[in-house]
């Protein structure tokens, strides 16, 4: 079992394709919170049902002001296509090449499976991983960990409190 970054680590630096011409990085997302949303591949049922499911709840993610991003070693085409198959409104970058790299940096890299494995990073405005999980390849981990992480992040910034 992988071990992935742990609360209280400063979030690797990263910059991803996101579209054949533009790309993201994290530092680019300071100042807000984001939610790194690493899964296996395009297009399995699992991964499918789990972005679908972020994608419903945009709104509730919106509300912490958070930025989810997936990613995944899938080509940016095929993101492309899977994106908008799935109507989906979430970034999805391409860590393609060289393969999983970012996930490598995060602890989530599957070399036996050349996948990422499912992994959630919830990351404050500062840069530092908050909160992490891994979950079983084959089951959706769902949103409850990530929204609990958010609240409690907001809860420590309005009460002045070091996170």
């Amino acid at each position: 079992m992988k071990t992935p970054l742990q609360a209280g680590t400063l979030a690797p630096e990263f910059s991803l394709p996101s579209t054949p011409d533009q790309k993201v990085s994290l530092s680019e997302l300071r100042g807000k919170p984001v939610v790194l949303v690493f899964y296996p591949a395009d297009w399995s049922p699992v991964c499918s049902d789990q972005l679908s499911l972020y994608n419903e709840l945009k709104t509730e993610f919106s509300e912490f002001d958070a930025q989810l991003i997936g990613i995944s070693v899938d080509g940016i085409w095929c993101h492309l296509a899977f994106s908008k198959d799935r109507k989906l409104h979430i970034p999805l970058l391409a860590d393609f090449e060289p393969k999983g790299a970012v996930a490598r940096l995060y602890g989530v890299y599957s070399e036996k499976n050349g996948e990422s494995e499912r992994a959630l990073f919830v990351i404050d405005a500062e840069g530092v991983i908050r909160w992490s999980y891994l979950s079983p390849m084959g089951i959706n981990p769902g949103a409850d960990g990530i929204l609990k992480a958010l609240e409690s992040i907001t809860k420590k910034e309005m009460s002045g409190a070091n996170v």
